[in-house]
């Protein structure tokens, strides 16, 4: 494969700033330019024509503006006009390190596959809540590493902030549904069941900057936990006990706080020393003691967020016959 097989498809809503330096980030690829970019302006009131007209004497990019349908259908939209025949899905406020696709190409010229997925990442120009939170969103004793940070490279379920998919298997799969968020694993536990293999790509990461506050962090990942348990109903094969954990962490960490209170200390000191061995892996990571003291809200609005929203979501599914687009309509887009 050669620079020129791939279109990468950004869907944008209200970040012009975020598109300036993703856009930069592509002038300054290893690899040669002959890749083409394809911009989806999804319903912004505050567009990004003005950053893109900048860049098209340096790349190649196309610009589509329509209604809000929401990241998913915005995806589908602008890889039905791609001219590539494999496409890379980036967020807006992800940046590329130089040797991005240099990589892709590698591995997949190296071992082809029809999809695939890289890690995030941050760097030092982060603020330090960022730093944090990508800590928290992306380390083993979180996560367990399903972002990305995975010793098993094959059969990985991509996440849409970076994946790439052929042109053969998103026109197979029809592409990304109108959940979301869910839409990514949604289309990577479609194209398994249909056979096609997913790698993860460890070299080709991005780093991906978070532009949020703590409290629409919570909001953002309360909806993870909300859409997982619809998607284990789409998909029984995928239910994972895993999935669980931050359930199970949160009415943990509750017990152990009212039981210190009537001076049993014992099970709220395994904690505290769970958020120690996370404060030292921050610092590690980053060597920054500010981004080290707020992984702790980073991780406890995390398992917060999506642990009750995982549980709120598994009642209302089983105690009620209505479709999971009623219950939920907060997670579902229109998808035309």
């Amino acid at each position: 494969m050669i620079a020129s097989d791939f279109s990468f498809i950004i869907p944008v809503f209200n970040r012009p700033e975020e598109v300036r330096e993703l856009l930069e980030s592509f002038c300054a690829l290893s690899a040669p330019k002959t890749f083409e970019i394809i911009i989806v302006e999804d319903g912004s009131t505050l567009d990004s024509k003005l950053i893109v007209d900048n860049y098209t004497e340096q790349l190649k990019i196309s610009y589509y503006v329509k209604e809000n349908t929401g990241p998913g259908h915005s995806r589908n939209y602008g890889m039905e006009r791609a001219k590539g025949r494999y496409f890379i899905i980036l967020d807006s406020d992800c940046v590329l390190p130089t040797d991005y696709l240099s990589a892709v190409l590698f591995k997949l010229n190296l071992h082809y596959v029809d999809g695939f997925g890289g890690p995030d990442a941050a760097n030092d120009s982060f603020t330090d809540l960022q730093k944090a939170i990508n800590f928290s969103m992306t380390s083993y004793l979180t996560t367990g590493g399903i972002r990305g940070n995975n010793i098993s490279v094959e059969n990985y379920e991509p996440r849409s902030f970076n994946m790439g998919i052929s042109k053969e298997a998103f026109q197979a799969t029809g592409g990304f549904g109108s959940i979301h968020p869910g839409e990514d694993p949604d289309l990577s536990i479609r194209l398994k069941e249909m056979g096609y293999h997913l790698h993860l790509i460890p070299e080709a990461f991005v780093y991906h900057k978070r532009r949020i506050s703590l409290e629409s962090f919570y909001i953002q990942v309360n909806k993870f936990g909300q859409a997982r348990p619809i998607l284990n109903k789409w998909h029984p094969s995928s239910k994972r006990l895993a999935y669980w954990f931050p359930s199970i962490f949160t009415l943990g960490l509750v017990i152990s706080s009212l039981l210190a209170v009537l001076d049993f200390y014992w099970f709220l000191l395994l904690f505290g020393l769970y958020f120690l061995a996370a404060m030292i892996g921050a610092f590690r990571l980053t060597n920054n003691i500010i981004a080290a003291f707020l992984v702790i809200p980073a991780i406890v609005v995390q398992f917060f967020a999506y642990g009750l929203g995982f549980i709120k979501s598994n009642l209302k599914l089983a105690l009620s016959n209505k479709s999971e687009k009623q219950l939920f309509p907060n997670l579902f887009f229109r998808s035309e």
